[in-house]
């Protein structure tokens, strides 16, 4: 790029940055970078997912919080996403006989927002790769990279041609299974890396919308049929359909995906288990056929990063989505680095230092809060005595909100790192367990008398733990 004052010509030279993986994190972090003045190169596996219907099968809804839009608006890209978000103001739980129960996620005027990763992800594609000059190779798989010098080896999917591309900085954002760190980040010596395997998979249905276009539930909920050991859940789409997704045990479990294959065996657990569910989607059993069986794993690794080279997103911390905080961790990701490199004046030595320190706690805590979370939804949701806890606790956090905040509404609606979150929460539940003991609090409920009991016991106290 050349400057010219009207006297001289000065050539200067944008710094160069690349990045594996055009996902959510790493069209988003090309928007950071590029409007950081880097130019900005993205080498993608897969061909480009706006020329592609999506469809359903393995891309299960996003819910879109607190941490995922702070990252859009710090680049301004947030009201390029209202368009496809669907607020969901809380759950609704489905039981066999088919009532529903209610649980807010927090305050009035809160929300999370059901997402299409799909839709999601074209967007922010079209704002990198038009908006702000990012370039995007498609069907380009990383095979290699020499960290310290800042190069990926590349192979083109297509022609099987080999290249090489070498910037100032690199960032692996290709996902749970990234190349660059199998290839490159796993040579190293001392780098740490584990995978874990939860014993569910999933599988993902589509309830379609009604003939006239509206939908057959409450969009503005995430629906729950929690079953104990398993579950079905539901996330509105824009076009009146919801993308379902049952999980439930690949084995070992008296419901189970390998003790159900036939036509047979597929409609009378589903006639038996979400009764309502199948009354509204006539082709379940033609979908479960056509739809995969697909696994769920948290992978773990140290350091995030070496040379002049950065693991981001689920490339660093991939997780299981019951606590749908994978992608706003990713986001989050990209608005850490960003503030990390303004404050370090694009030190990029400085900048990964302060980046790992920071992110890896709390990239082992989302994991923690994702798995207690499925817990939660498959289980717990249905509990009474959780029920109970939960109104209580939101009933706390309505009178006192300066000096309680609940679990849900630490990891969801705020930005406290997930590392506090789910310590603070781990101390408030066994506090709250133990006034659950102390007092009757459903009696109290019912009688009215609740918010007197809070009082007394909130009014001087400063700290809930």
């Amino acid at each position: 790029m050349w400057y010219n004052d009207g006297r001289t010509k000065i050539e200067i030279i944008m710094k160069t940055a690349t990045i594996v993986g055009a996902g959510l994190a790493g069209s988003l972090w090309a928007v950071y970078l590029a409007k950081a003045g880097y130019k900005v190169t993205l080498f993608e596996r897969r061909p480009d997912i706006r020329l592609a219907e999506i469809q359903a099968g393995k891309s299960i809804n996003l819910a879109l919080s607190h941490r995922g839009w702070e990252a859009l608006r710090a680049v301004g890209v947030d009201h390029h996403v209202n368009e496809l978000a669907i607020p969901m103001t809380g759950r609704v739980m489905h039981s066999i006989a088919g009532e529903l129960t209610y649980q807010p996620y927090g305050q009035e005027g809160q929300a999370i927002y059901s997402v299409s990763r799909g839709g999601l992800n074209a967007k922010m594609m079209n704002l990198a790769e038009k908006e702000y000059g990012a370039t995007i190779h498609y069907n380009m798989q990383c095979t290699s990279g020499n960290l310290d010098e800042g190069i990926v080896y590349l192979t083109n999917k297509l022609t099987g041609e080999k290249t090489e591309h070498q910037s100032d900085i690199v960032f692996a954002c290709d996902g749970a299974y990234s190349a660059l760190r199998y290839n490159a980040f796993q040579k190293l010596d001392r780098f740490n890396y584990s995978q874990e395997f939860v014993a569910d998979g999933y599988k993902e249905l589509l309830l379609p919308a009604n003939e006239d276009g509206s939908y057959k539930l409450d969009k503005n909920a995430l629906h729950i049929w929690p079953r104990g050991r398993f579950m079905l859940i539901a996330l509105a789409n824009e076009d009146g359909s919801f993308t379902c997704t049952l999980f439930m045990p690949f084995e070992g479990d008296e419901n189970a995906f390998d003790k159900i294959n036939t036509k047979s065996e597929i409609e009378t657990f589903m006639k038996t288990r979400f009764p309502d569910f199948y009354d509204m989607c006539p082709d379940v059993v033609e979908q479960w056929g056509t739809h995969p069986l697909s696994s769920l794993a948290i992978m773990r690794c140290y350091p995030w990063t070496h040379g002049k080279a950065a693991l981001m997103g689920d490339a660093a911390h991939a997780t299981v989505p019951f606590y749908g905080q994978g992608m706003n961790a990713s986001l989050e990701d990209c608005h850490t680095m960003g503030r990390l490199m303004e404050e370090h004046n694009h030190n990029w030595e400085a900048i990964f230092k302060a980046y790992q320190e920071e992110r890896k706690p709390n990239g082992d805590a989302v994991q923690e809060l994702s798995k207690h979370n499925y817990l939660v939804m498959r289980d717990f949701v249905a509990d009474p005595d959780f029920l109970l806890q939960k109104k209580f606790e939101n009933r706390i956090q309505e009178l006192y909100p300066e000096k309680y905040l609940a679990l849900y509404s630490m990891v969801s609606f705020s930005s406290i790192p997930y590392a506090e979150a789910l310590k603070k929460g781990m101390e408030q539940d066994v506090y709250m367990k133990t006034l659950m003991k102390e007092h009757d609090i459903e009696a109290l409920m019912n009688d009215g008398k609740i918010d007197d009991l809070i009082h007394r016991i909130f009014k001087d106290k400063l700290v809930v733990n």
